[in-house]
């Protein structure tokens, strides 16, 4: 599948394959996970965890050493550091500017959209079904739940909708 791909550069091909391997149960399917993705994203750790339900949407990825991903997260254009966590149903869009609205204020598709990187640094801890849509910086703590709109500095917990840091940071 990853040679199918063209190792990532045909997105259509990858989205076929992530979404395929993101449903192999178990260990294995965490291994064969890791697999493709280390064959076809910018750069995958074989030190990381990938778990159940886990779909890249991008190829535009990197994961970083010793990370692990929970079940059921959507990842688009990200870059994880070094030994993060990363909770269940977590989702890390790519930026908030994805989809834009005409003059007259109908909704275009996500080809009119502008795609960033949205970074989360090393040792981060991203809390269950939180929603990240910009950078978390290096040490800190987000929430389960909340969402990210305005970026995280680093070294600070940061919870709500929106998340705001509540330790750390300008305390």
């Amino acid at each position: 599948m990853a040679l199918l791909s063209g190792f990532g550069r045909s997105e259509l091909v990858f989205a076929f394959g992530a979404q395929s391997f993101s449903l192999l149960p178990g260990l294995p399917g965490s291994y064969l996970r890791n697999a493709y993705y280390r064959m076809t994203l910018q750069k995958c750790s074989p030190t990381s965890r990938i778990e159940f339900g886990v779909c890249f949407a991008h190829p535009q990825a990197t994961v970083g050493n010793g990370v692990f991903i929970g079940s059921n997260c959507i990842l688009g254009r990200t870059k994880i550091g070094d030994r993060t966590q990363i909770g269940s149903a977590v989702q890390i869009l790519s930026g908030g500017k994805q989809h834009k609205r005409a003059a007259d204020g109908k909704i275009q598709g996500a080809e009119k959209g502008v795609f960033e990187s949205v970074s989360i640094g090393a040792d981060c801890w991203i809390g269950a079904a939180a929603i990240v849509m910009a950078d978390v910086g290096e040490g800190s703590t987000i929430g389960a739940g909340s969402v990210v709109v305005h970026p995280i500095p680093a070294g600070c917990v940061a919870v709500g909708s929106p998340a705001r840091v509540i330790r750390g940071g300008n305390e």
